[in-house]
């Protein structure tokens, strides 16, 4: 097993001392493969403390400084491709030519779409009208970075790349279920040359490490990405100190297949909801189709679900993984177990483990019909490669059923009719409407409205989260 035994703080590798640790393990074997240490209170004590130093110089440092030091990070995270794929494949249960073509690129891009943001970011302009009066936009300080297991490089690099582009220093605390990457992660920042202190790793569980985080009184910005309970707990422990805070919570996405649209859409998104062994929060999890179309719909959907070959995360080729871990193995089978409980009709899938499996935290494609929208499995967000597919009446009641959520992350509308678009993607509460598989550009916001959360990450959104605003009067002309 490999021992993980430090921390990146202040520059340097250093020894956890809390004497705490946790196994870490290859979701397809169900085998320990790793030994992380878990920070107690004087490891974030000691990385705040670290990150505090450091800001000062580093938010005052020049774009030109930033722009260089990205593309140092990017060249690095480059360089180190491969190993980034392997470690997100042992870690989490991606296959390896999935984490090779998307978990890993989706890093890269967010890299260089903040590298774009910053270079035309104004940080200091006078306000329109009003030339005395300067706007300035300023770092928002010391930033507590909590990023989840699902999508490791997404979601480290569309925290720390933009908190750096801001001037920011901050302290990240990974998943502790898969913490390779970001161990990683820690090695390209310090190849690539990142300040001491500006950027510090801890590892450690989200009620250890993750509230004293949270808690403390010298982090100025709270960044969290993973479920709802979680992001009402660290919402509790940063109201004392009335810490900023941004939530990129769970999803629920309706996926809306009007009649004029192809069959092909019915096979994409079964396809897409079980993409990731179904552990992405905007994954098309409600299929939503017309009475008239609805049998045929759910002969396609329930194929889509037998075609998707189920295989250890190192075999190469087009097939899903595991499940991350025991618990999450444990949470979908509870669901699967539970629609058919309430009703809902198996067409595809089901419970236990695909049929030649035995080891690992494998889950079978899943397709359950006759779902309504009042039932766990069309309300809770799975996280497992499970659809639900619900009829609707005309375009209104397919709409009522997509806002009849309490999640509002991605929604998705397959449709020729522009003006259908128009006026059904307005009408969707949710922070990202996706139309007919188009995908969204670089530096598009990524984020969702009511218990999705708050605030946006990606591009200058992204980089506007980790900025305070500042008006200054009786500014001096020609400076």
């Amino acid at each position: 097993m490999a021992d993980f035994g430090q921390f990146m703080i202040g520059g340097t590798w250093v020894a956890s001392a809390s004497g705490r640790s946790v196994p870490v393990h290859d979701p397809s074997t169900e085998d320990e493969i790793a030994t992380l240490p878990l920070a107690g209170t004087a490891d974030v004590d000691r990385a705040v403390a670290a990150a505090r130093a450091a800001f000062d110089e580093w938010a005052e440092s020049s774009v030109t400084d930033r722009l260089a030091l990205i593309a140092r990070i990017a060249e690095v995270y480059d360089a180190r491709a491969e190993d980034m794929a392997q470690a997100t494949s042992r870690e989490m249960g991606a296959p390896i030519d999935w984490a090779r073509g998307a978990q890993v690129p989706a890093g890269a891009g967010h890299i260089r779409a903040t590298a774009k943001a910053l270079e035309e970011m104004v940080f200091e302009a006078p306000l329109p009208g009003t030339p005395g009066t300067l706007i300035r936009h300023e770092a928002v300080g010391v930033c507590a970075l909590i990023t989840p297991w699902n999508w490791p490089m997404n979601q480290v690099t569309l925290k720390v790349i933009p908190a750096l582009a801001a001037g920011c220093t901050m302290v990240l605390k990974p998943s502790e279920i898969a913490p390779l990457s970001a161990h990683l992660f820690a090695e390209i920042m310090d190849e690539a040359g990142v300040p001491a202190g500006v950027f510090n790793l801890i590892h450690g569980d989200g009620r250890g490490a993750g509230d004293a985080l949270c808690r403390h009184p010298g982090v100025d910005f709270i960044s969290f990405t993973g479920s709802g309970r979680a992001g009402r707990e660290i919402s509790h422990a940063a109201a004392d100190n009335l810490t900023r805070v941004a939530l990129e919570l769970g999803g629920k996405g309706a996926n809306i297949i009007f009649d004029d649209a192809p069959d092909s859409a019915i096979r994409t998104g079964a396809r897409r909801c079980f993409n990731n062994t179904g552990q992405s929060c905007n994954a098309p999890t409600r299929m939503l189709v017309s009475r008239a179309r609805y049998d045929a719909a759910l002969d396609i959907a329930a194929q889509a679900a037998r075609d998707t070959a189920t295989a250890h995360a190192a075999e190469p080729g087009r097939h899903i993984g595991p499940l991350v871990s025991a618990a999450q193995w444990d949470k979908v089978q509870g669901l699967i177990e539970q629609g058919v409980a309430e009703g809902a009709r198996l067409v595809a899938g089901g419970p236990g483990r695909p049929e030649g499996q035995n080891r690992g935290w494998f889950a079978r494609p899943t397709v359950f019909a006759d779902v309504t929208n009042d039932m766990a499995i069309a309300q809770e967000e799975i996280f497992g490669p499970v659809l639900s597919v619900i009829a609707y009446d005309d375009e209104a009641d397919a709409v009522r059923i997509a806002n009849d959520t309490a999640y509002g992350l991605t929604n998705y509308v397959q449709t020729a009719d522009p003006d259908r678009i128009r006026r059904v993607a307005r009408q969707l509460r949710s922070g990202m409407v996706e139309v007919n598989g188009k995908s969204f550009g670089p530096g598009a916001p990524f984020g969702g409205m009511k218990q999705s959360g708050h605030g946006r990450e990606g591009g200058a959104f992204g980089l506007a989260e980790f900025l305070e605003v500042k008006a200054i009067s009786g500014w001096p002309s020609g400076t």
